[in-house]
């Protein structure tokens, strides 16, 4: 199975094993638990990078919910404009 494959499998589950969870730290170690469970196998790289890429998904799809509001490039307003 290509670790492609496992990143969009894992994700899929992600609000199953992950439900509540909105620290980023229990989501890489819920997910870490995952791959032990489902993908014992994988050696340490490949592990990393199905946590990496698990966790790029799940804050594409703003699983952890939106942090900032409004446009956080626009500048904050601390600046004097004249």
């Amino acid at each position: 199975m290509h670790l492609a494959a496992i990143i969009a499998e894992i994700a899929d589950q992600a609000d199953e094993f992950l439900k509540g969870v909105t620290d980023r730290a229990q989501a890489r170690a819920g997910i870490a638990e995952q791959i032990n469970l489902d993908f014992f196998e994988l050696n340490p790289a490949d592990r990393k990078t199905v946590i990496e890429g698990v966790m790029a998904t799940l804050e594409a799809e703003e699983f952890f919910g939106i942090e900032f509001v409004g446009d956080p490039f626009s500048d904050d307003g601390s600046e004097e404009h004249s």
